[in-house]
């Protein structure tokens, strides 16, 4: 019996294959995007892949210590799940290379956000294999998390992360503008027209 493979050996298989990105996620069971501003392929896995790994155990298992009460599993995940998004996007919007940044991190939130939907269906009792069953603790969050095998989650997300350090750019840049210091001939004016009144 062959043991699962990591997902760090197939996401370095799929690195190491080439330019058939279509023949790679065929036979890995990956999916790709194309981070234009590194000119880099991001691979990340299905949610079914992910469960197919040698980590998404130990993955479930930790999501699952976090989820004190089964009957609040899924309260207690979506909170989890709210907290480490705003974390994560807060982290993005200071890096120094947005697009880095997503790289490195699109995969470890997919896996966390799959795992902790995961744990939270075991806790209450559900089966979290059952086809197009989806856990209660993704109700108010923001993204489609199973959407075409999770490629719609992924793409959404990294395009947020991406957007999270360039809407910092503009809020800093915005900020700089109105503390320029005003000219003494906008001074004068203003003192001018404060004095008609």
């Amino acid at each position: 019996m062959t043991s699962a493979p990591t997902l760090a050996e197939l996401i370095a298989n799929a690195e190491a294959d080439g330019h058939d990105h279509s023949a790679t996620e065929k036979s890995t069971g990956l999916l790709h995007l194309h981070n234009h501003a590194a000119g880099s392929v991001v691979w990340f896995p299905t949610w079914k892949t992910f469960r197919g790994t040698a980590d998404w155990s130990e993955a479930v298992e930790t999501a699952g210590a976090e989820l004190t009460t089964p009957e609040a599993a899924d309260a207690q995940a979506a909170g989890i799940l709210a907290g480490e998004l705003e974390e994560l996007l807060k982290s993005a919007a200071v890096s120094g290379d947005a697009a880095a940044f997503a790289s490195e991190n699109l995969t470890r939130h997919l896996t966390r956000t799959w795992a902790l939907g995961d744990a939270a269906a075991r806790a209450t009792g559900r089966d979290p294999f059952t086809a197009g069953a989806i856990s209660a603790a993704f109700e108010g969050y923001p993204y489609e998390v199973y959407a075409q095998d999770g490629g719609v989650f992924a793409s959404s997300l990294f395009n947020d992360i991406i957007d999270a350090r360039r809407q910092r750019a503009l809020a800093e840049e915005a900020a700089r503008k109105a503390l320029k210091p005003v000219s003494r001939k906008a001074q004068k004016n203003a003192a001018r027209k404060s004095a008609r009144r």
